[in-house]
């Protein structure tokens, strides 16, 4: 039997999976549990590319993360694999380069569940969440400010 049946499985995706991807992970998982809906949900996240995985998130997005309440130290880097196109309802890239990476590798039957993550925000729309690995701690910082807010309009489409 799927462990993910009766679930609703999201999978959130970056270029390395060690900053944005896996602070979007770390915020909905603790935002879900809030809400009363982690027993529903199954949350991952994931890099396009190989660079770093089996790696912990960047210290300093772990650092930032854990100043606002969210743990991001159990998590590991992996990279994409063909079965989640599959097993994953909500495959949600964090800018419009992993979007593209991700739709030339899913099958055509499961494309509909490709999008930007910010999609599902209420302040940043048609926006992506940058890269902070180059940057300062203010990087780190704006990242969480928009996955939190992703991460609530996601929770509330999943409510509906």
């Amino acid at each position: 039997m799927n462990p993910a049946a009766n679930k609703t499985a999201i999978l959130m995706v970056c270029m390395g999976n060690i900053c944005r991807s896996p602070t979007a992970e770390g915020v909905l998982r603790h935002l879900a549990r809030e809400a009363g809906m982690l027993e529903q949900l199954v949350i991952d996240s994931a890099g396009t590319h190989d660079y770093h995985v089996g790696k912990q998130p960047d210290a300093r997005a772990q650092e930032t993360a854990r100043r606002r309440g969210y743990d991001l130290s159990g998590l590991r880097a992996r990279q994409v694999a063909a079965r989640d196109f599959l097993e994953f309802d909500h495959i949600l890239a964090m800018d419009r380069e992993n979007l593209v990476a991700l739709l030339k590798r899913c099958p055509p039957e499961h494309r509909h569940k490709v999008r930007l993550y910010l999609s599902f925000s209420s302040q940043f729309e048609d926006q992506e969440v940058p890269d902070p690995y180059y940057g300062g701690s203010q990087g780190f910082e704006r990242v969480l400010d928009m996955v939190e807010d992703a991460a609530r309009g996601l929770l509330e489409d999943i409510r509906r």
